[in-house]
């Protein structure tokens, strides 16, 4: 569902994959061959949310803004399932795991890691290339190499499912 909001229209890119169950909101720009899956909830009512080409927003991710800060996504970044973002700034290429949360003016440098369920604090600052983990989380090292591979390879492996779920029919709404 993309709705209108006090006069702010969503601008979407025309290659996005949008699941039919996906709500998107107000002053809210989507980038060229960007996913939002199943269940997710991008609201844009009070600021601006960005979000970069090739990123996907997986099931059930809520992303908001806050009238302090601006809700700013990069480039290929990997939102994983139940991930809620306030009002934050997120580098490219990071990766967020399931159920993580990153408040309000938090910034999340370029190919940073997210560990599922961590909750990075307002105003909180992960560098480039790190893993941060826990409640609330820390800066536990630099990622190596391969796992810095690994994380810049996430978000193609959703452009590719996107691709395979462009033709989905619904047969049945219940």
């Amino acid at each position: 569902m993309i709705i209108e909001h006090q006069g702010k229209r969503p601008r979407i890119a025309a290659d996005v994959f949008i699941a039919p169950n996906a709500t998107i909101l107000g002053d809210v720009t989507i980038g060229a061959g960007a996913s939002i899956w199943f269940g997710a909830v991008i609201r844009g009512d009070v600021g601006h949310i960005d979000i970069g080409p090739g990123t996907n927003v997986q099931d059930n991710v809520v992303i908001h803004v806050n009238t302090r800060h601006d809700t700013q996504i990069g480039a290929n970044v990997t939102i994983g399932h139940g991930v809620v973002l306030e009002g934050c700034t997120i580098g490219d290429g990071a990766l967020l795991g399931m159920n993580a949360t990153v408040l309000s003016e938090a910034e999340i440098g370029a190919g940073a890691l997210i560990a599922a369920g961590a909750v990075v604090r307002e105003f909180a600052r992960i560098p480039a290339h790190h893993l941060a983990a826990g409640v609330p989380a820390t800066v536990r090292g630099e990622l190596s190499p391969a796992m810095q591979q690994r994380v810049a390879r996430g978000a193609h492996h959703y452009i590719d499912a996107a691709d395979a779920h462009r033709g989905n029919v619904i047969i049945e709404d219940v």
